[in-house]
């Protein structure tokens, strides 16, 4: 059964889609659908977590907004979601990132760059 399944599974990936991982700094590109407009929207963040696995694995992109923190999540191998560039990647040591936040100002955003 679980064979199946991931077949059908691997035929809804998109190919060559950017190896995500918490602690990247990533630019997500979404399409926005407005009546019969549609237009692309660009995210800049920092990925806090990951779910899922396939073509249900979906991310958390975090980042600061007049002071606030955002966080969006997006799935990976939407066709909403047509582009994720990785700006730069940052050495961490947990699955998830959600003590920064806690942290206010460019301590929410400071890591440790991965060689």
């Amino acid at each position: 059964m679980s064979a199946i399944i991931e077949a059908i599974e691997k035929k809804q990936m998109k190919p060559n889609v950017a190896d995500v991982q918490v602690g990247d700094t990533v630019i997500v590109s979404k399409v926005i659908i407005e009546g019969k407009k549609q237009r692309i929207q660009k995210y800049e963040g920092v990925v806090t977590g990951t779910q899922g696995i396939r073509s249900r694995l979906s991310f958390t992109v975090r980042k600061i907004v007049d002071g606030i923190g955002v966080e969006k999540t997006y799935l990976l191998h939407s066709e909403l979601v047509p582009e994720v560039k990785i700006v730069k990647r940052a050495k961490v040591r947990r699955a998830r990132l959600d003590y920064l936040r806690d942290r206010i100002g460019t301590k929410a955003t400071r890591l440790k760059l991965r060689d």
